[in-house]
């Protein structure tokens, strides 16, 4: 059972021979093959009370400390604290996405927007990357100034804020660590927050060895690891942003493997047309044409097709168009009634 995963072959998948193409099914008033679940609403699911809990606590506790410690880093002379500041707006943005995810996504799809609105959250994400790479462009351009021309450190100063931003910290991951079981967008905030811890201890050090030593490079050089998390965390937001808004393949999906999954079903002749795409960061649509060997199969492979999919695949949005060979009209017969247009004598025609 071939699979055509190209668009080479685009008029091969839409000649076939005689072959005529079937409806579309949403959910529960039949059409074809589209899964859409009841009501045709694309609305992602809820995550909870306890997680916009521990989202909006997180949120607040990092925001307002992130103000404090860019406050204090400037007082104090500190990169290693701003630094550490950049970093946090950095999860505050995260944290704050998450809620806007949570808040819109109970938006029902409507006519100008049938997917739903769940890309606001990407677009959002996608700028907020592009912003923080300008901020680690800006704390490694001042690093390098600070360690060709050192400048006093408040080591005092920059240790108790930095003491204080790891018990913040610490409190942000123990709200988000019992939601995260439940909710993914509360599981990546929380592995922001513990790279906040990272920054934290590393201001903390720079404070304690500035004042027992005295050696301030040790500030910049910190901010610099600093900033390397921030680069890090920032470079996979920008790539899995841009991921979703060029309709890529998820990540996590191995496309020709869907495509062999599909030609494998029983009565499945070929796979063509495959798209696999995100709709928003977490639902994953599918469409594709199916080739069959007779018409009145369709609805138990339509069946299987949907249970294998949300199954192996965790896609539960999925469009199947379904083509298969129209029976002859012989003279003389009974009359044949197709299930579908029959298809003129040059067989190019479509229904869509």
């Amino acid at each position: 059972m071939p699979h055509d995963s190209g668009h080479d072959d685009h008029d091969k998948a839409h000649d076939h021979g005689g072959q005529d193409h079937g409806g579309h099914d949403h959910g529960g008033h039949e059409h074809g093959g589209h899964d859409h679940g009841a009501g045709h609403r694309h609305v992602p699911s809820a995550t909870g009370a306890r997680t916009r809990r521990a989202l909006a606590f997180a949120l607040v506790l990092t925001a307002g400390f992130a103000l404090v410690e860019a406050i204090g880093g400037y007082l104090a002379g500190s990169l290693a604290l701003i630094s550490d500041a950049g970093h946090m707006v950095t999860d505050a943005a995260a944290l704050a996405l998450a809620l806007f995810a949570h808040a819109i996504g109970r938006r029902p799809a409507s006519s100008r927007a049938s997917y739903g609105y769940g890309r606001a959250e990407v677009l959002a994400a996608f700028v907020n990357a592009l912003a923080m790479l300008a901020i680690v462009l800006f704390i490694a351009v001042e690093a390098v100034r600070r360690l060709l021309e050192p400048v006093p450190v408040a080591g005092g100063m920059v240790t108790v804020i930095g003491s204080v931003g790891l018990a913040v910290n610490v409190a942000a991951a123990g709200m988000l660590w019992r939601a995260s079981a439940e909710s993914l967008n509360a599981r990546g905030a929380l592995l922001h927050v513990m790279g906040d811890l990272l920054g934290s201890f590393a201001a903390i050090v720079a404070g304690v060895v500035i004042m027992v030593t005295g050696w301030t490079p040790i500030d910049p050089i910190l901010s610099v690891v600093v900033a390397l998390l921030i680069v890090r965390s920032t470079w996979q937001l920008l790539r899995q942003s841009t991921g979703v808004l060029m309709e890529g393949v998820p990540r996590h999906l191995d496309y020709d493997a869907i495509g062999r999954s599909l030609a494998a079903l029983p009565g499945v002749v070929d796979v063509h047309d495959l798209h696999v795409w995100n709709m928003g960061s977490n639902e994953v649509a599918l469409s594709a044409h199916l080739s069959i060997g007779r018409g009145d199969a369709w609805l138990p492979i339509l069946a299987q097709a949907r249970r294998m999919l949300a199954t192996d695949y965790a896609i539960r949005h999925a469009t199947l168009q379904p083509t298969w060979p129209v029976a002859p009209v012989i003279a003389g017969s009974d009359r044949v009634i197709a299930l579908v247009p029959v298809a003129p004598d040059d067989g190019h025609e479509h229904s869509h």
